[in-house]
């Protein structure tokens, strides 16, 4: 799994692309940008990647239906089941791609706080779980793992 995060439109899917050799036969590419769901499981797809964009959207979401805690173990779970698609196959690749929404001034409501700090665990937990992590600025990797 690879696991990339950066400011907003700072080149992270392009970076992605060019990284990963990524074309329309070898990938499935998710985005929470066009509203496209979060995938419960990865098993219907044929493609060796699959890139899941927009993951501090997804995150969002979630916090509309479930506690903070609640998300956190959710993404445990989905990030076991990826990992396992990955593995279940050779050359299989899981890419998570969110932008970085942690920094900066504090939100001023709640709901702009919890989402925040439930982002970032969530980034950790992605972290953690991947074998490469990268941040993206203004086009430039930094690879941190």
């Amino acid at each position: 799994m690879q696991f990339v995060t950066g400011g907003a439109f700072n080149g992270k899917s392009k970076w992605v692309k060019a990284y990963n050799g990524i074309n329309e036969e070898n990938s499935l590419w998710i985005t929470a940008y066009r509203q496209e769901a979060l995938p419960d499981s990865l098993e219907s797809s044929n493609k060796e990647m699959v890139v899941l964009e927009g993951l501090e959207l997804w995150v969002k979401e979630l916090l509309n239906d479930h506690d903070e805690r609640s998300v956190r173990e959710k993404w445990r779970a989905l990030l076991e089941k990826w990992q396992l698609w990955e593995k279940n196959q050779k050359g299989r690749k899981a890419i998570l791609i969110g932008a970085d929404i942690t920094k900066g001034i504090v939100p001023a409501t709640l709901e702009e706080r919890i989402w925040r700090d439930v982002t970032g665990r969530v980034f950790q937990d992605s972290a953690a779980a991947s074998e490469r992590v990268d941040v993206i600025w203004y086009g430039i990797n930094q690879k941190l793992k």
